[in-house]
């Protein structure tokens, strides 16, 4: 017998996932203007990778080198501007906009997907 958090499967942890990105991008538009801000942003394919426990790399010889870095550990990642500003602000709005926009749209998209699943999942508890 599965869990219920079994039978959400990914778009459970999709949806957190989107809200952090959301989150970052959100601040760093908010931040466009100030000096030395640097953009930030989530590996978010690496990210759900990780919460779902598929990609986590183990070592299995002591001379394998470790995985690590920024992105394995789940940090938020500095976004490599196109074109800095002379201020050393690494926002591009135009950038920030699109990237919000298309993951508030992934965004939706998780949201429906589990609320269809959970609405199935009600059907079947109720028997009908």
């Amino acid at each position: 017998m599965t869990g219920f958090r079994d039978q959400l499967g990914v778009h459970a942890q999709a949806l957190v996932l989107r809200e952090t990105r959301n989150n970052l991008l959100t601040s760093n538009i908010a931040n466009a203007a100030t000096p030395h801000y640097k953009a930030r942003d989530i590996d978010f394919g690496a990210e759900l990778a990780r919460a779902s426990g598929n990609g986590t790399l183990r070592t299995t010889e002591a001379r394998h080198f470790a995985a690590g870095g920024p992105a394995a550990r789940g940090e938020a990642l500095y976004r490599d501007p196109v074109s800095p500003s002379l201020d050393g602000n690494t926002v591009e709005m135009a950038v920030e906009q699109m990237e919000f926009a298309e993951n508030t749209l992934r965004y939706q998209t998780s949201l429906a997907l589990l609320n269809r699943r959970i609405s199935g999942l009600m059907t079947a508890i109720k028997g009908e």
